[in-house]
């Protein structure tokens, strides 16, 4: 090894000469390096005495040689990152290219059956008039009621399925079989998850996706049979036999329930055929489908509490990507038996939207975490035990379908229900479900819970994002949560003090949001809820004064189509391990829509562009019917409450009552969230059109003008509509808190509520001194007279802090007095100028 001398060098050798180092001495300085890439000068001259065979080397040739190797190890990294982007690159490009020329091919057979539907047409329109109809009516009816006979279930039977089912499905995820439209919203990119499509036209509803993830086939493969682990709406699969093939790969007969999403429907089950294959070139290939018209051969009677729904051929292509890692093509195709369902229901279980959402990207989404989490020696979405802090998720999103659905094989009872969509009542006395509690109470409880029971019921949402109202019910639980009942459901499980690490994000009254881990697209959080104050009285010894609460929030995304959101909580303790008891409730909302419509090209194409809409858009102005269905949803509530037998009675009828008020609550929550209170398309957005924002903008500008002297905006002569948009989208963080002792902020433009992470609802229950620090407020306090005896004043920048705790930084603070057209004041107005998150 050599590095160039000079001059500089301070060994006297000629310029441009190379000082070469023996072997021993590269040995010791690459020691070194690893030990302190970065070495003081002092460390360099203790370098030398510690190490002799330096002795004869210049501390500052020394300094040379490790700004060398940094600046090696440095292109080093760089050269190893970009060519990990060039292999991702290459593999997008080549998924691109395939996917263009199924699409070209896609358009090849539309355009030969448009032209052989219209030849069909005029000749059986002449047909029509030269013979009699009734003879083509009938030739056409018996070409409908053709049918396979049944199939055998013998080994080569079920071989004869399987060949057949990978032939299917190959057609789906590489051809033409189903006509694909892109997923409203979804555009491929070397960064975003994939390409996602959805069926139009089609029996069913179906979905596909193709993307790249950094995992071998095999691990691929391994990770997707195992669908529980990653489909939260799985409850079992059961492999009842394995039948190997002469090809190597392998037949599979299974049996699969998947939950019900609301207590409205019943749960859905298969009986299903799955093969594992390899193609001949090296892509692994599994595929599955339902078995119903077999003969000889086992089968899987109807199931009580189940329907037995339809999986047409579906499965993965898993093909190896140069360079590592694979090209995956997913497709999952089923006929979920709409006619069970309620009819409000039914665009559920007819959307190809939905079912994209809930299984197809689930899948793809999985694997990108698991191939994240692999590849990143410091994980920053899952922490540092990501698959425990997953199986949490897991836990909390399973032990929620479970009170949900309430099956009698898992022990629970339905006690009581008060009628047709009110709160329902169960009842869970086993010991499986109940060993994990009691085990929690030995230390110093006096008391031991000896059953579960849990209260549930549907409603549905008119006008509401589902994004938006999640948000809003986790941002402010005193809104709709009553503490009493929430001590309530942790007397099931005694806390103590939290011993669980992490910084405070947000505080809504009494509530501290801690979190602990979230997957790396942040479509699911998983946090630490500290409640305060939760005992009233020195009576209420037995409760805590604090509780905490491990909580699950995914959903969060109000551009998402079809985007299921969910907030699961459950109680926990001081201790927390892994396999704690956990008893989850909340609350989970699905989107409604239109099966036709979401599977129609032309509103693909009206969902994905107005996505686009800007603050002042209006999804009912694209010219799309039915855009209402799209802002109806069902809310599905349940709450689990631990307690002993003999308080069965007096239980039932709290928790009924509890389930009650949170249903009032969010009625009034969804009601005033609705765009047709805040005219806005997303619900919390843009206050424009609102006459009061109007009137509050203009005499915002008029007392900034009146008191510094300077317009605030660039032209001042607007009408009031128009200077509301500028001020909407100015780039200062502008907002108006009152006059009161303590100040509450009322009214904010988009850069403020991007800069304190809030909405225009929530931003009602922050104080104005809530977002300083001490530093801060001290500062307000005291220029707060002059700013009301002289009407302005200028304050020095500093860090606040958003609603979700964190730090924001900005260059200076003006504040004003507002006054309204009769010269009092009216609020007091701030401006963050060139603010930013550190």
């Amino acid at each position: 090894m050599s590095c160039k001398d000079g001059s500089r060098n301070g060994i006297g050798m000629d310029n441009g000469k190379y000082v070469r180092y023996t072997p021993e001495q590269v040995e010791a300085l690459e020691r070194l390096y690893h030990d302190c890439p970065k070495p003081s000068s002092i460390r360099r001259q203790q370098l030398i005495r510690e190490c002799p065979i330096l002795s004869n080397i210049e501390p500052k040739q020394i300094k040379v040689w490790f700004q060398n190797r940094r600046c090696r190890e440095k292109q080093r990294k760089e050269s190893s990152r970009l060519q990990a982007v060039n292999r991702k690159l290459t593999a997008m490009n080549k998924l691109l290219m395939e996917e263009n020329d199924r699409l070209q091919k896609q358009v090849s057979q539309l355009v030969y059956e448009n032209g052989y539907f219209r030849q069909h047409t005029q000749i059986t329109t002449q047909a029509t008039k030269d013979t009699n109809c009734e003879s083509v009516v009938t030739s056409g009816q018996h070409n409908l009621t053709t049918q396979h006979p049944p199939r055998d279930a013998s080994p080569a039977g079920l071989l004869s399925i399987a060949e057949e089912t990978l032939a299917e499905f190959l057609s789906k995820a590489t051809g033409t079989a189903v006509e694909w439209v892109q997923m409203p919203g979804m555009k491929p990119g070397p960064d975003s998850i994939g390409i996602v499509a959805i069926s139009h036209g089609c029996t069913g509803v179906a979905a596909r996706a193709c993307g790249l993830v950094g995992l071998e086939p095999t691990r691929v493969a391994e990770i997707l049979k195992d669908r529980p682990l990653w489909f939260r709406d799985c409850r079992a699969v059961d492999v009842l036999n394995v039948l190997p093939t002469a090809n190597g790969g392998t037949i599979e007969l299974l049996y699969m329930q998947l939950y019900a999403p609301t207590t409205l429907a019943p749960a859905r089950d298969f009986w299903l055929l799955r093969y594992t294959s390899v193609l001949e070139d090296g892509s692994l290939v599994i595929c599955e489908r339902s078995l119903k018209n077999t003969q000889n051969g086992p089968s899987m009677p109807p199931v009580q509490h189940f329907v037995r729904a339809e999986m047409l051929p579906s499965g993965y292509l898993i093909r190896p990507c140069e360079g590592g890692g694979s090209i995956i093509h997913i497709v999952d195709h089923m006929d979920l038996e709409p006619w069970s369902v309620p009819e409000v229901l039914r665009p559920l279980y007819e959307s190809s939207t939905v079912l994209a959402q809930k299984t197809t990207m689930a899948a793809l989404r999985h694997l990108r975490q698991i191939s994240h989490e692999v590849s990143q020696s410091n994980v920053t979405g899952w922490g540092r035990r990501p698959a425990a802090l997953r199986a949490l998720s897991q836990r909390l999103s399973r032990g929620f379908n479970e009170a949900l659905n309430g099956f009698t094989d898992e022990g629970w009872t339905t006690i009581s229900n008060d009628g047709v969509d009110d709160v329902t009542i169960l009842v869970n006395s086993s010991p499986d479900k109940l060993m994990g509690l009691n085990l929690s109470f030995a230390n110093g409880f006096p008391s031991v819970s000896n059953a579960v029971l849990c209260a549930k019921a549907s409603m549905l949402l008119q006008n509401v994002p589902p994004a938006i109202l999640l948000r809003f019910l986790r941002e402010h639980r005193s809104e709709w949560a009553d503490n009493n009942m929430d001590a309530y459901t942790a007397a099931a499980i005694k806390v103590g003090p939290c011993s669980l690490s992490g910084s405070c994000v947000g505080n809504f009254g009494g509530q501290v949001i801690l979190p602990l881990a979230h997957t790396i697209e942040h479509e699911e959080f998983l946090e630490v809820i500290k409640l305060e104050g939760i005992a009233h009285s020195p009576e209420d010894t037995i409760m805590p004064r604090e509780m905490f609460l491990l909580q699950l929030c995914s959903g969060m995304d109000e551009n998402a189509v079809g985007t299921c959101a969910e907030l699961i909580s459950a109680p926990i303790d001081a201790s927390f391990a892994d396999d704690a008891p956990l008893l989850p409730s909340g609350f989970r909302i699905i989107p409604l829509e239109s099966g036709k419509e979401a599977s129609s090209p032309n509103r693909t194409l009206d969902l994905a562009s107005s996505l686009d809409v800007g603050p002042s858009g209006n999804r009912a102005s694209n010219g799309s019917a039915g855009n209402s269905s799209c802002m109806r949803s069902v809310m599905t509530i349940a709450f689990e409450f631990a307690f002993e037998s003999h308080m069965q009675e007096h239980v039932t009828s709290m928790a009924r009552q509890y389930v009650r008020s949170i249903i009032s609550s969010v009625q009034r929550v969804a009601l005033a969230l609705s765009p047709s209170h805040l005219s806005s398309h997303a619900g919390l957005r843009s206050p424009l059109g609102t006459p009061e924002a109007q009137t509050l903008a203009h005499w915002i500008c008029n007392s900034y003008r009146c008191y510094l002297g300077v317009e605030l905006l660039k032209s001042n002569n607007e009408g009031n509509e128009s200077l509301l948009k500028s001020l909407w989208h100015h780039s200062d963080a502008i907002l108006c808190c009152t006059l009161k002792a303590l100040p509450v902020f009322t009214f904010s433009n988009q850069a403020g509520l991007d800069m304190l992470e809030t909405t225009l609802v929530a931003l009602q229950d922050i104080t104005l001194e809530k977002i300083f620090d001490d530093h801060g407020r001290k500062i307000l306090f005291s220029e707060f007279p002059q700013i009301i005896q002289q009407g302005f004043a200028c304050l020095q920048g500093g860090i606040c802090l958003s609603s979700m705790g964190r730090p924001v930084s900005y260059e200076r603070v003006v504040a004003w007095k507002v006054l309204n057209e009769e010269e009092n004041a009216h609020c007091i107005c701030f401006m963050f100028v060139n603010w930013s998150f550190v």
